[in-house]
């Protein structure tokens, strides 16, 4: 049923008759006649259509139809409540709850220090990471409020969205290996000599991976699945395959990054992106500041991790301009 304003304050009268299960203390309590109480949760009756209440019990007693008013009016009303409050704060410059969810590669890189900024901005803060697939999802369904994703969500209209940085997709393989793989070619023989270790298919980066493969036709079994940047990395370094992966997953797999061989391909310039995305018409202006501290944050410390395991990897990322 949709309700009115008014509906409400019958609401309120109902869950108050529920709760004492009176209609004089009810009536006492909310500071009206008991007249106008049991007027109040006729009305309520006669526009569902049910009976809620049995009179002729003391104490009363609801049905079964009134029992389930009563317990999910309560929450309504409670939610109603914390929705007031939640605007009159605002209002006031109080700052905002906010949900938040961050791609596993920029959660392990720069994560901690752009948390730390969201933490100056919000009353409270909920961060999850994991695939950019799930994020996405959530953002659409208005679990979370903002997220850091390699999906762009192109194709939902309102949705707010600023690129932070580009990344060429590099080879990676075990330190003992003596195989160069420097173009497409090379790659194809790689992948009919030995296994490849491949990013989960249902995360985006798995998506773009087995994408790049079918463009350069690079005929790989599927064996192997990792669901994270870093135990992908660990396995390459341990010696069970090869893999693709990018400069930020290599830097989220910390010390393991540094026990693998890179490759760069010069005639593949594939690349992947990473995007900070919320609703248009809400948190704008966080998400303009919050966009501008992450593009000053990757300048700062992205280098530093990337030249720790191999320079040649900062050539490869692109970050965008705020």
């Amino acid at each position: 049923m949709m309700m009115k304003a008014m509906d409400l304050q019958n609401l309120q009268v109902f869950v108050t008759v529920a709760e004492e299960r009176n209609m004089t203390n009810a009536a006492r309590r909310l500071g009206l006649s008991q007249s106008a109480v049991s007027q109040n949760v006729r009305q309520i009756e006669d526009s569902l259509g049910v009976i809620l209440v049995e009179r002729d019990r003391r104490p009363l007693s609801l049905t079964p139809a009134g029992l389930a008013l009563s317990n999910r009016a309560t929450m309504l009303l409670s939610e109603l409540s914390q929705l007031r409050a939640l605007v009159v704060d605002a209002s006031q410059g109080v700052k905002p709850d906010l949900r938040v969810g961050l791609v596993d590669s920029f959660a392990g890189t720069v994560g901690p220090l752009f948390v730390r900024e969201l933490l100056r901005h919000a009353s409270t803060l909920s961060v999850g990471t994991g695939l950019s697939g799930h994020h996405g999802e959530a953002l659409l369904a208005r679990e979370l409020d903002l997220v850091v994703s390699t999906e762009p969500l192109i194709d939902f209209d309102n949705i707010w969205r600023q690129r932070l940085l580009s990344e060429r997709f590099v080879i990676i393989t075990p330190q003992s290996w003596t195989t160069t793989v420097k173009h497409v070619a090379d790659v194809r023989r790689l992948a009919e000599q030995y296994p490849i270790v491949r990013f989960d298919r249902r995360s985006h980066m798995g998506l773009q991976v087995d994408r790049l493969l079918r463009r350069i036709d690079a005929k790989v079994p599927h064996k192997l699945e990792i669901d994270r940047a870093d135990s992908l990395t660990s396995m390459v370094a341990a010696g069970s395959g090869w893999a693709i992966t990018t400069p930020m997953c290599m830097v989220q797999a910390g010390d393991s990054a540094k026990r693998v061989r890179v490759h760069y391909l010069s005639d593949c310039p594939t690349d992947r992106s990473i995007y900070l995305l919320g609703r248009q018409g809400e948190y704008d202006r966080l998400l303009r500041t919050f966009s501008k501290f992450a593009s000053e944050l990757l300048k700062a410390q992205l280098p530093h991790f990337l030249d720790a395991i191999d320079p040649a990897l900062w050539p490869m990322v692109e970050i965008s301009p705020q």
